[in-house]
């Protein structure tokens, strides 16, 4: 059961937990392919193809292991490695990838998020938590959240206690006294119980919990969450 009594503040995931996260992936990597079609030919011809455009990735992080909780440089490096084995200006690999950054960024709200949004903010302090590369100011949502905390600032990723316990940290609170909510069973809903705070998981698809432990409080959408802090 979830302890209300003792949540102080919330931490929240943001991709697939407060918008869909794989239109506006494609979305933007075809923003970033018409702008690479008009200003590197070659690069674009290779990044039509997902094979490999996952070699390139994979080359990137084998060669720069530094980078794996950075998405942001991953994407850009391989942009930067695409253009250079084209032959065209690797130089180019920064103006690219603002085009797919800013595109990353036109985020599609789920129908329940900004009034959840509105709700909580004004009983808890909210705290982002994303192993992502959304932007909190860029996605228009920044006035709900006291902090963000991403992988790439921390320099690790969910499920790791570590990023939760700066979640904790960053609105001042034990990590016992946070409620982290999301979508991912493992990264979010294991990763949060793992770090000692409590967790609800987002289940917008109806999926059957996976693991042979209780299943956690679930809802099906935000509002239903903020029902249970009622």
């Amino acid at each position: 059961m979830l302890d209300t009594t003792k949540i102080k503040a919330i931490s929240l995931d943001l991709d697939d937990t407060l918008w869909p996260i794989w239109p506006t992936i494609e979305r933007a990597e075809q923003k970033l392919n018409d702008w690479l079609h008009e200003h590197a030919p070659m690069t674009a011809a290779m990044f039509s193809s997902p094979a490999a455009l996952r070699d390139l990735r994979g080359q990137v992080l084998a060669s720069r292991p530094e980078l794996k909780s950075d998405l942001s440089a991953v994407r850009r490096e391989s942009i930067r490695l695409a253009l250079y084995r084209s032959k065209e200006n690797p130089l180019m690999a920064e103006a690219a990838f603002e085009v797919f950054f800013a595109a990353r960024q036109e985020v599609d709200l789920y129908a329940d998020a900004l009034p959840a949004l509105e709700f909580l903010s004004s009983r808890y302090p909210l705290v982002s938590l994303s192993n992502g590369n959304a932007d909190l100011f860029r996605t228009g949502i920044s006035r709900y959240f006291r902090a963000g905390i991403s992988a790439r600032e921390f320099g690790k990723g969910k499920p790791d206690p570590g990023i939760f316990h700066a979640a904790a940290g960053a609105v001042e609170v034990c990590p016992t006294q946070v409620l982290h909510v999301g979508d991912d069973v493992t990264l979010d809903v294991l990763g949060a119980l793992n770090a000692g705070m409590q967790a609800v998981w987002v289940n917008r698809s109806d999926h059957a919990w996976p693991h042979d432990s209780k299943a956690p409080i679930t809802v099906a959408n935000l509002m239903q969450l903020c029902d249970l802090l009622k």
